[in-house]
Formats: C-alpha cells, sequence, structure tokens
C-alpha cells in the first residue's frame, strides 16, 4: 500500500468506492470546472487512485491514477495509447508505469501538494521496480499559439529518443517539426510550462514530437516519458528524501 505523512499532508491509496468518488469529484472541478459532477472512464476500475489529503481536516487537495503495466508487450492497454501510436514502446523490457489525471484543487497554492505527491510515486516506483514512468502532460485551451514557447522548448531541447518516440495516431494534432520555426524565449517557456511537465522535464524527461488537441478535455497534451534508470542522481536523492 502506499501512505506517506510529510509536514501538513497524507498521501494514501484510495480504500473505498467513496474515496474514488471523491477523487472523480476533484477531477471535474479541475478538468471540467465545476463541483457538480465526476470525471470518469473506462480506465477507472483498471487503476489505483491516489489521494492527497490535508492531515487536519482531512480536505482532499490533490489526486491522481497509476496504471501499471508489466512490459512494452501490454503498452497498448494504457491510455495514452488512445492517443498516441507506441509501438515503438513495445519493445521496452521492464515494468512501466503510467500517470493520469493528475490534478491539484484549485484553491491550493502550496508546491508541497506536488512535492509530498513525487515522494509517495517515488516510494511505489521503489518498491515495484517500475523502470519507465509515462502519462500525458496537458496544457489548458487548444490553441498551440498560446504555448509557442513552451513547445518551441520541448521541440529544441526535450524530444524522445527515436527508438521510444510515439508516432501521431490522434485525428488532429499539432505537429513541433511544422508549426514552431524560432528558438523559444526561455523564461516564457518555463513560465508556460505545466507544473506537472516541468516536474518530468527537472528528471530528464522527453516528450513526443506533437500535442494532441483534445477538444473533450479542452487541453493540448504531449505524450511524456522519464526512464527511471536515467534520472539524474540528484534529483533521486531529493525524491527518496521525501519518499522516505
Amino acid at each position: 500500500m502506499l501512505d506517506l505523512i510529510k509536514g501538513r499532508y497524507r498521501v494514501r491509496m484510495a480504500g473505498t468506492a467513496s474515496d474514488v468518488a471523491a477523487a472523480q469529484r476533484l477531477r471535474h472541478l479541475c478538468f471540467r470546472g465545476t463541483a457538480d459532477g465526476l470525471d470518469r472512464d473506462g480506465f477507472d476500475p483498471l487503476c489505483l487512485h491516489v489521494l492527497v489529503e490535508e492531515r487536519s481536516g482531512g480536505r482532499l487537495v490533490g489526486c491522481f491514477r497509476l496504471l501499471p503495466i508489466n512490459g512494452g508487450a501490454e503498452i497498448q492497454r494504457s491510455y495514452a495509447a488512445q492517443f498516441y501510436e507506441l509501438s515503438g514502446l513495445q519493445d521496452f523490457d521492464g515494468p512501466l508505469l503510467e500517470l493520469g489525471r493528475f490534478c491539484i484543487h484549485p484553491e491550493v497554492h502550496d508546491a508541497d501538494v506536488l512535492r509530498v505527491a513525487w515522494g509517495a510515486m517515488t516510494a511505489y516506483v521503489d518498491r515495484e521496480g517500475v523502470e519507465m514512468l509515462f502519462g500525458c502532460a496537458s496544457f489548458a485551451g487548444t490553441d498551440w499559439g498560446a504555448h509557442v514557447d513552451a513547445f518551441a522548448m520541448l521541440k529544441a531541447c526535450h524530444l524522445g529518443p527515436s527508438r521510444w518516440l510515439p508516432q501521431v495516431k490522434a485525428p488532429d494534432v499539432f505537429r513541433f517539426g511544422q508549426g514552431l520555426r524560432r528558438a523559444p524565449d526561455a523564461k516564457k517557456a518555463m513560465l508556460g510550462m505545466p507544473p506537472l511537465l516541468r516536474s518530468y522535464l527537472m528528471m530528464g524527461g522527453w516528450v513526443s514530437d506533437h500535442a494532441v488537441v483534445d477538444p473533450d478535455m479542452n487541453t493540448l497534451h504531449v505524450f511524456t516519458g522519464v526512464e527511471i534508470g536515467r534520472i539524474p542522481p540528484a534529483r533521486k536523492r531529493l525524491l527518496r528524501a521525501v519518499a522516505g
């Protein structure tokens, strides 16, 4: 089981149907903009659901879900496989873990929420021997022009290795190679990078060479992978310090 207490927060695995429903309500608030519904899909029954709660009062301030995958031969089971052609990863020889539906309550602006969430994921990854963490990192809205510097930075510095790189599958995508013709403004790029994606990149993560337009979620998202063995040692030490 996953259970981590750090500072003001506790991270734990959902244990009941009401826990999962609480996560789905928070997801609906974060992704749909209203608190009067549940964000749910066919992957929810397959996933482990993780809650980040305030220790005082138990308020749910963040959540995410995890889908363990035994090896690359099972990559088509993933949520991301709906949107990306992932045949390159079928040769990945080792356990993978898909991180999805990560969100933090819009009224909460404490960086420790993200920090303890990563600490909990680090503990899980270490315990289960995960060799790659992956998911879809989302930018708000479907206008790529609003994120041009961030996408230019991803194109210039963070594209995945050719052997693993996802190919185009979704009907509507923004290809970095076709739409970006200038160097990024580094300051604007990092300010515009979603916090979850910034965390991936600080761990040596890489992205697809295109963003998928997802009108249902009103986002543009990129496939993101982190090979655990390639995380910089200093970053591993920081993550494990939180996990411990």
